[in-house]
């Protein structure tokens, strides 16, 4: 294959990544309230470029219309999402969906319905 070729499709492949996110990032932020899901980090129209979608179970191509697998994440805290997701990978351990959902145990509301009575 020739360099040319070659630059034709990673361009073109670029192309479609771009036209690909500004689809789902546009739905994403008509979805969403424009606040990062980790930090609470609030955003407007002029910082707004800094508030990633990021894929809830790491398929890029996995963009249901209803926002299901997206949540809105500064761009820091998005990094830090990779990076774990990353050292899991590589340093083995729980899957994607055990890690998300083998939170905490501890429920600081388990009795307050009972202690709510009480008063």
């Amino acid at each position: 294959m020739s360099n040319s070729k070659a630059q034709q499709i990673v361009a073109e492949a670029r192309r479609n990544k771009e036209e690909r996110e500004k689809g789902y990032r546009e739905q994403a932020l008509k979805l969403y309230p424009w606040i990062c899901g980790r930090c609470t980090r609030e955003f407007d129209l002029k910082n707004l470029r800094e508030l990633t979608v990021h894929h809830v179970d790491h398929n890029h191509d996995n963009n249901p219309s209803d926002g299901s697998n997206w949540e809105l994440l500064c761009v820091y805290c998005h990094d830090n999402e990779h990076q774990r997701f990353e050292e899991q990978i590589r340093h083995g351990g729980k899957s994607v969906s055990e890690a998300k959902s083998g939170g905490g145990t501890f429920n600081p509301f388990a009795d307050l319905k009972s202690l709510m009575q009480n008063k």
